[in-house]
């Protein structure tokens, strides 16, 4: 603050109209045909005129001179206002009238967007939604703290560091572009096989889309029928075994079962043919062939996770059409079967965009990794790309090593044909939820054919794929099922092991018409719902036999050691 009234009212009158220039930049952002990506069609919302927007220019303005005011008492010696975001938590933001003055008039700016964003007249609540989101992807870009000359904590960091961490921002920015993507961690703390997915296993059968995994076994007995794990073909499959305290594929091991999993293949040019029947055929039904055959079995049990749950439904559903019933118990990991409310991923999912995939990779071709990424990252900006931005580019730092961010950024590559067929299919059209109207390997699928029992898992916070959709699959399922929530979100819900103690679950075993009337009535469980879930698998696994002592069988001989060779291949 200068001192000088007429220079301070000036400076005011500047920082106001570029706050309106900062909407107005926002009204015109989302009002352009292509909206905020290229080929996301947003019709041309009406902006509330008359009252309805005089009203809220005239608070927020009032507002900004009350903050004005705020700043001229900080000028005096006032004390700083206390700001949660955490964006703006370093004492750099407060320690300066101005740099306080600026992260304030932003969250005013962001939240007069987010309420103008709720007041636009539409009658299509999918399409506010859609233009919420990308309101807040344009929010999140324009915060101070993601510019140079907006953010004191680079200022104070090139000061301290006599410009060494600009140089540093600038050789990470460069590495980064090499790369193709934003530094999330340090990708020299891990490698897959040495202390990513070590879990002590064979591959015993591969095709041009699969190896499969036999895990050795960890206890002197293991249960008659086996586990067959079909993991998201859209990332890899060692989420579900990171490092050997948080691997859910050691937990189940050590837990006495017999654990076959899928390793996708990271599908390069020559396999951009591949469709949805494919990925039925050749991924999970090939897998459960071969896990039966190994093991014995009269029947398996069966996991999905995500996209692989939905894939294993479709896969099971074909074979109770061809007569063939194999599955003891079915577990759906945050999996969606039906699509009606497709969660944060959707925002991208439009007839426009799904008719120009199809244009461009629809009979070949690949969905590349690298865009995969960026768009899931883009679900979480804040979190995923621009504390990076800051931390890395602005700062000059080193992002920490984390496990599960260095498999985010370990992206896979889908065939055309199977990526468009599924977001018409599924994400547009609903299909698959009704019986008898989608074509797959030469049958109609019919989820009510499902009649194993199920255990149906979700994530309350899960932004990919939101608690009540899951809950849905209770509805289109043929057999008993038992629903479970766990805290936290998409990933780190399913990936809680036991032993760190963290955060809780729920459970409610009564009849419950819908999602709201089963949360009403579930009990809070602390800790992870691992346990709960072995105890339910344990019910249909069979009796207790002698471990083998070799894997694989005189057909399905070892051909390499796990991890295997397909889930190191890069996108």
């Amino acid at each position: 603050m200068s001192g000088n009234p007429q220079a301070d009212a000036a400076a005011m009158q500047n920082l106001f109209q570029a706050g309106q220039a900062f909407a107005q930049g926002f009204m015109n952002f989302m009002t352009q045909p292509q909206g905020a990506q290229a080929g996301q069609a947003m019709p041309a919302p009406q902006f509330p005129q008359n009252e309805a927007l005089a009203s809220l220019q005239k608070e927020f303005a009032a507002r900004h001179v009350a903050l004005w005011q705020d700043m001229l008492q900080r000028g005096q010696g006032g004390a700083a206002a206390e700001v949660k975001d955490k964006r703006f938590s370093a004492p750099e933001w407060s320690e300066s009238p101005y740099f306080d003055y600026l992260r304030q008039a932003y969250l005013l700016n962001a939240e007069f967007l987010d309420r103008l964003a709720d007041a636009v007249p539409m009658d299509d609540e999918a399409v506010r939604g859609r233009f919420k989101f990308f309101s807040r992807q344009f929010i999140d870009a324009m915060a101070p703290s993601n510019f140079a000359a907006t953010n004191p904590e680079f200022v104070r960091t090139a000061l301290a560091t006599q410009g060494a961490s600009i140089t540093a921002g600038i050789q990470n920015l460069v590495a980064d572009l090499g790369k193709g993507r934003i530094s999330m961690t340090d990708d020299a703390a891990f490698e897959v096989g040495r202390n990513l997915a070590v879990t002590p296993g064979q591959v015993i059968f591969e095709n041009e889309l699969i190896q499969l995994i036999q895990y050795a076994p960890a206890t002197a007995k293991v249960r008659a029928r086996p586990l067959v794990v079909v993991p998201p073909c859209i990332n890899k499959f060692y989420i579900l075994d990171l490092q050997p305290e948080n691997s859910f594929v050691r937990h189940a091991v050590e837990q006495g079962m017999t654990v076959f999993l899928v390793s996708w293949r990271n599908p390069q040019a020559d396999l951009g043919h591949l469709g949805w029947d494919d990925y039925i055929e050749k991924g999970a039904l090939a897998a459960l062939d071969v896990a039966r055959e190994v093991s014995g079995a009269d029947k398996l049990n069966a996991l999905g996770f995500c996209v692989g749950g939905t894939i294993l439904a479709a896969a099971l559903s074909v074979a109770k059409a061809r007569g063939e019933d194999r599955v003891a118990s079915l577990t759906l990991l945050t999996s969606l079967l039906d699509f009606s409310d497709g969660g944060e991923v959707t925002n991208y999912v439009d007839e426009a965009s799904v008719a120009a995939r199809e244009k461009v990779i629809g009979r070949g071709g690949l969905l590349r990794g690298a865009e995969l990424a960026s768009a899931f990252s883009s679900l979480r900006a804040n979190d995923l790309i621009w504390q990076y931005v800051v931390g890395n580019y602005l700062k000059g730092g080193k992002p920490t090593a984390f496990d599960l961010l260095y498999w985010n950024a370990d992206s896979t590559n889908l065939p055309g044909p199977f990526a468009v067929w599924y977001l018409r299919h599924l994400y547009l059209e609903n299909a698959l939820r009704e019986p008898g109207r989608l074509a797959m390997c030469g049958t109609t699928a019919d989820l009510g054919r499902l009649d194993m029992p199920a255990y149906v898992y979700s994530s309350r916070e899960d932004h990919i794929v939101p608690w009540k959709s899951a809950y849905l699959s209770r509805g289109l399922l043929g057999g008993e099922t038992t629903f479970v929530m766990g805290a936290s979100g998409h990933i780190a819900g399913v990936v809680n092991p036991p032993a760190k103690g963290k955060r809780s679950h729920w459970r409610n075993d009564a009849a419950a018409a819908g999602a709201d009337d089963w949360l009403a009535g579930a009990t809070e469980h602390k800790g992870s719902w691992w346990p709960h879930w072995i105890e339910w698998l344990r019910r249909f696994s069979g009796d207790e036999r002698d471990a083998p002592k070799q894997l694989g069988s005189k057909r399905y001989k070892p051909i390499e050691a796990a991890p295997g060779r397909y889930v190191k291949e890069k996108a």
